[in-house]
């Protein structure tokens, strides 16, 4: 009998995190001193309990009952069968999704919010302060707040704000504040309306804001939270990938390519990290991050030295990058303009190991569509941008004639995303292209700073 849907046991939840740090090598971030940057320069933004996080070299790092508490709520979640879409297709593919859309607030990012809530909770802290792109972030800080008493405000990039309404009701259903940025608020924010009154915003001005909002607060009892890009957030994020291995090993499955959307990594981490380990340790495995061609980050930026905001608040880190003070174009996918990338995903990029893909709006758009209608999802945009590729997998496996298995993370819901829909179906979506010169341009920024080396893990 075909199987549909794998569905874990509470009991079957993992236990640990996947630590990537432990099998691979990665250049440090580097202070304004020029040198590595240490813990305790870290102490005014983040709890050292998940400082320890960010910097341990351990493989597999204990969930604390209290998070998984919570996790439980919604977790272990669904691995499933795309057997329609396969169909319509036309493929010999296997395609499984991993269903992450079914969390409190329709997202991948509770699992790390859940987690940076309670060492906050545990380190004494009260406040906590965050940006977001497509309110995915934001809304699912704030409920991760909520369940542990904590207050959150949430700076929510404007053209995301203006498009997505309804993310802000979230947020303050579940007792955030959340802010249009650029604001007033703050000084990076004013500078950002000074630049450009009318600026669409970008998550570099973005955490900017709450980066100066959280370490200018006096009582030491705020910190900034972040939902992507650093490696605590990737760590707790690879529950994913742990219970998708544990779903695929139930019914005899192991996958030929896995694919995720990638904007700061952080969804695609946590489903390719824990296959990434089998990869490094000789598993034959095509993984593929996915970035918007309006964005590209990973396919046609350099792995440089660059700061991770606009005002220049992060230590320099090194990741692809369109440059800090780059604003990408107002597409739908909120979520992945971010002009850099996860430096764990990129070293991975830079060694062979996983190979970055680019779409278009209207091309990522059709995907969702024909997802859809056949399994009848509505996916959120960015992670659309997963489905297209997944699209193009599926094509080549009925190109070559081979009966591949490919799981892909549906990575969000886009029920508060539809009116992205209604502008594709009025045929008003633009295929949004960066230039060889808007690139070259945007990496002017990079003059002066040092350059990572070129490690190998293998």
């Amino acid at each position: 009998m075909e199987v549909r849907k794998v569905i874990l046991r509470e009991d079957e939840l993992p236990r640990q995190w996947y630590n990537i740090l432990a099998d691979i090598k990665c250049n440090p971030p580097i202070g304004p001193d020029g040198n590595p940057v240490t813990p305790d320069a870290l102490a005014p933004v983040f709890p050292m309990n998940l400082i320890e996080q960010e910097v341990s070299s351990e493989r597999w790092i204990d969930i604390p009952e209290e998070v998984l508490g919570v996790l439980k709520i919604w977790r272990p979640s669904p691995l499933v069968r795309a057997v329609a879409f396969e169909k319509a297709l036309g493929t010999p593919a296997r395609i499984y999704y991993k269903n992450e859309s079914v969390s409190p607030p329709g997202s991948h990012k509770p699992n790390t919010a859940v987690a940076q809530a309670y060492y906050n909770k545990a380190f004494g802290i009260e406040k906590m302060v965050t940006e977001t792109g497509a309110g995915q972030w934001g809304s699912a800080l704030a409920f991760a707040c909520s369940q542990f008493g904590l207050e959150c405000k949430v700076y929510m990039v404007r053209v995301s704000f203006d498009q997505k309404p309804y993310r802000k009701s979230m947020m303050e259903t579940w007792g955030g504040k959340c802010v249009p940025s650029p604001s007033t608020e703050t000084q990076a924010g004013r500078n950002a309306l000074e630049k450009d009154p009318n600026t669409p915003g970008s998550l570099g001005i973005a955490i900017s804001e709450a980066i100066e909002a959280a370490v200018s607060d006096t009582s030491g009892k705020t910190r900034y939270s972040l939902g992507s890009v650093l490696n605590h957030v990737m760590l707790h994020q690879t529950i994913i990938g742990l219970e998708a291995k544990k779903q695929l090993e139930k019914i005899g499955e192991y996958p030929d390519v896995v694919i995720g959307c990638a904007g700061g990594g952080s969804n695609f981490a946590g489903l390719a990290f824990p296959f990434v380990l089998d990869k490094i340790n000789g598993k034959k495995i095509d993984i593929y991050p996915v970035e918007p061609a309006a964005c590209p980050t990973m396919t046609k930026a350099p792995f440089v030295y660059d700061h991770g905001d606009t005002a220049r608040y992060t230590p320099l880190l090194p990741m692809h990058s369109l440059g800090h003070a780059f604003v990408p174009p107002p597409i739908h996918a909120g979520g992945l303009r971010y002009h850099g990338m996860s430096p764990t995903v990129s070293q991975l990029i830079t060694e062979g190991i996983i190979e970055p893909k680019a779409v278009a709006q209207n091309q990522v758009y059709e995907a969702g569509v024909l997802f859809a209608r056949t399994e009848g999802i509505i996916p959120a945009p960015e992670t659309n941008h997963a489905l297209a590729t997944t699209i193009d997998a599926a094509n080549q496996a009925k190109e070559e004639g081979k009966e591949k298995v490919i799981i892909v993370n549906l990575s969000g819901h886009g029920l508060l995303d539809l009116s992205s829909y209604d502008r594709y179906f009025a045929n008003e979506l633009v295929d949004l292209i960066l230039s060889e010169e808007e690139i070259l341009e945007s990496e002017k920024v990079f003059e002066g700073f040092p350059k990572p080396q070129l490690l190998k893990s293998l």
